[in-house]
Protein backbone atom coordinates (compact mmCIF):
# COMPACT_ATOMS: atom_id res chain seq x y z
CA UNK A 1 0.00 0.00 0.00
CA UNK A 2 0.87 3.24 -1.01
CA UNK A 3 1.13 6.00 1.50
CA UNK A 4 0.29 9.85 0.89
CA UNK A 5 0.71 12.72 3.39
CA UNK A 6 0.86 15.61 1.02
CA UNK A 7 0.44 17.17 -1.83
CA UNK A 8 4.31 16.74 -3.12
CA UNK A 9 3.77 12.75 -2.68
CA UNK A 10 0.86 12.70 -4.27
CA UNK A 11 2.27 14.09 -7.30
CA UNK A 12 5.34 12.30 -7.11
CA UNK A 13 3.00 9.06 -8.86
CA UNK A 14 2.03 11.46 -11.40
CA UNK A 15 1.51 9.54 -14.10
CA UNK A 16 2.30 6.15 -12.93
CA UNK A 17 0.65 3.18 -11.91
CA UNK A 18 0.01 3.85 -8.12
CA UNK A 19 -1.06 -0.39 -7.27
CA UNK A 20 -3.37 -2.76 -7.92
CA UNK A 21 -6.40 -3.78 -5.23
CA UNK A 22 -6.69 -7.58 -3.95
CA UNK A 23 -9.19 -9.06 -6.10
CA UNK A 24 -12.92 -9.41 -4.61
CA UNK A 25 -15.43 -11.87 -5.11
CA UNK A 26 -18.95 -10.79 -6.39
CA UNK A 27 -21.46 -12.87 -5.05
CA UNK A 28 -25.06 -13.00 -5.56
CA UNK A 29 -25.77 -11.76 -2.29
CA UNK A 30 -23.94 -8.51 -3.26
CA UNK A 31 -25.99 -8.20 -6.16
CA UNK A 32 -29.25 -8.83 -4.55
CA UNK A 33 -27.82 -6.07 -1.69
CA UNK A 34 -27.20 -3.59 -4.53
CA UNK A 35 -30.20 -4.11 -6.35
CA UNK A 36 -32.86 -3.41 -3.05
CA UNK A 37 -30.76 -0.39 -2.33
CA UNK A 38 -30.87 0.93 -5.92
CA UNK A 39 -34.74 -0.32 -6.42
CA UNK A 40 -33.29 -1.89 -9.65
CA UNK A 41 -34.09 -5.55 -9.73
CA UNK A 42 -34.04 -6.16 -13.57
CA UNK A 43 -34.10 -9.74 -13.88
CA UNK A 44 -30.86 -10.19 -15.40
CA UNK A 45 -29.26 -9.08 -12.42
CA UNK A 46 -31.55 -11.40 -9.53
CA UNK A 47 -33.61 -14.09 -10.95
CA UNK A 48 -30.91 -16.48 -11.12
CA UNK A 49 -33.22 -19.62 -12.65
CA UNK A 50 -34.53 -17.31 -15.64
CA UNK A 51 -30.66 -15.99 -16.52
CA UNK A 52 -29.66 -19.93 -16.71
CA UNK A 53 -31.94 -20.00 -20.04
CA UNK A 54 -32.74 -16.19 -21.26
CA UNK A 55 -29.70 -14.54 -20.68
CA UNK A 56 -26.61 -14.36 -23.21
CA UNK A 57 -24.18 -14.75 -20.00
CA UNK A 58 -26.67 -18.09 -18.86
CA UNK A 59 -25.83 -16.68 -15.56
CA UNK A 60 -27.09 -13.22 -13.20
CA UNK A 61 -24.73 -10.25 -13.94
CA UNK A 62 -23.57 -7.42 -11.64
CA UNK A 63 -25.03 -4.29 -12.10
CA UNK A 64 -22.68 -2.20 -13.70
CA UNK A 65 -23.56 0.92 -10.92
CA UNK A 66 -22.24 -1.70 -7.95
CA UNK A 67 -18.86 -2.55 -9.90
CA UNK A 68 -18.39 1.11 -9.72
CA UNK A 69 -19.42 1.66 -6.73
CA UNK A 70 -16.42 -0.53 -5.50
CA UNK A 71 -13.73 2.10 -6.63
CA UNK A 72 -13.41 3.92 -3.12
CA UNK A 73 -13.54 -0.03 -1.55
CA UNK A 74 -10.52 -0.68 -3.76
CA UNK A 75 -8.82 2.88 -3.44
CA UNK A 76 -8.57 2.27 0.04
CA UNK A 77 -6.46 -0.99 -0.45
CA UNK A 78 -4.07 0.62 -2.74
CA UNK A 79 -3.61 4.14 -1.07
CA UNK A 80 -3.37 5.82 2.72
CA UNK A 81 -4.30 9.33 1.63
CA UNK A 82 -3.39 10.44 4.94
CA UNK A 83 -3.75 14.27 6.74
CA UNK A 84 -6.83 14.92 5.66
CA UNK A 85 -9.59 17.31 6.96
CA UNK A 86 -11.60 15.66 3.96
CA UNK A 87 -11.77 14.14 1.19
CA UNK A 88 -14.59 14.09 -1.70
CA UNK A 89 -15.84 11.95 -4.54
CA UNK A 90 -15.73 14.72 -7.41
CA UNK A 91 -17.02 13.04 -10.79
CA UNK A 92 -16.58 10.73 -12.96
CA UNK A 93 -15.16 11.05 -16.79
CA UNK A 94 -14.56 9.04 -19.44
CA UNK A 95 -16.23 5.87 -18.23
CA UNK A 96 -16.81 2.83 -20.55
CA UNK A 97 -17.82 -0.67 -19.53
CA UNK A 98 -16.12 -2.96 -21.39
CA UNK A 99 -17.68 -6.34 -20.51
CA UNK A 100 -20.23 -7.81 -18.11
CA UNK A 101 -19.27 -9.05 -14.49
CA UNK A 102 -21.06 -12.53 -14.70
CA UNK A 103 -21.89 -13.87 -10.43
CA UNK A 104 -19.10 -15.02 -8.75
CA UNK A 105 -16.46 -13.22 -10.79
CA UNK A 106 -13.67 -12.19 -9.07
CA UNK A 107 -12.47 -8.55 -10.11
CA UNK A 108 -9.49 -6.01 -9.16
CA UNK A 109 -8.67 -2.32 -9.52
CA UNK A 110 -5.62 -1.35 -11.39
CA UNK A 111 -5.35 2.58 -10.39
CA UNK A 112 -2.83 5.47 -12.08
CA UNK A 113 -2.34 9.07 -11.80
CA UNK A 114 -3.54 10.70 -14.74
CA UNK A 115 -3.51 14.42 -13.29
CA UNK A 116 -3.09 16.79 -9.73
CA UNK A 117 -3.85 20.03 -9.43
CA UNK A 118 -3.48 21.94 -6.75
CA UNK A 119 -6.77 24.46 -6.33
CA UNK A 120 -6.06 27.10 -4.15
CA UNK A 121 -5.43 24.81 -0.85
CA UNK A 122 -7.35 21.76 -2.33
CA UNK A 123 -5.75 18.73 -4.26
CA UNK A 124 -7.89 17.84 -7.38
CA UNK A 125 -6.80 14.11 -8.10
CA UNK A 126 -7.88 12.41 -11.55
CA UNK A 127 -7.14 8.39 -10.83
CA UNK A 128 -7.51 6.35 -14.34
CA UNK A 129 -9.52 3.24 -12.77
CA UNK A 130 -9.62 0.08 -14.41
CA UNK A 131 -11.56 -2.94 -13.51
CA UNK A 132 -10.24 -6.39 -14.28
CA UNK A 133 -11.98 -9.35 -14.03
CA UNK A 134 -9.62 -12.27 -13.16
CA UNK A 135 -9.17 -14.67 -16.26
CA UNK A 136 -10.91 -12.31 -18.98
CA UNK A 137 -8.84 -10.24 -21.32
CA UNK A 138 -11.55 -7.54 -21.26
CA UNK A 139 -12.18 -4.74 -18.79
CA UNK A 140 -15.18 -4.36 -16.78
CA UNK A 141 -15.04 -0.48 -17.15
CA UNK A 142 -12.34 2.12 -17.50
CA UNK A 143 -12.61 5.83 -16.63
CA UNK A 144 -11.44 8.78 -14.67
CA UNK A 145 -12.37 8.87 -11.22
CA UNK A 146 -12.01 12.67 -9.79
CA UNK A 147 -10.99 13.27 -5.72
CA UNK A 148 -10.71 16.64 -4.14
CA UNK A 149 -8.19 16.20 -1.46
CA UNK A 150 -8.43 18.77 1.76
CA UNK A 151 -4.67 18.17 3.43
CA UNK A 152 -4.38 19.72 6.79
Amino acid sequence: MVVIKNYAEFEAHLGKEIGVSDWHKITQEQINNFADATLDHQWIHVDTERAKTESPFKTTIAHGYLTLSLVPYFWKQIADVQNLKMEVNYGIEQLKFGQAVPVDSEVRCRVSLKSIINLRGTTKATLFIQLEIKDQPKLAFSGDALFLYHFR
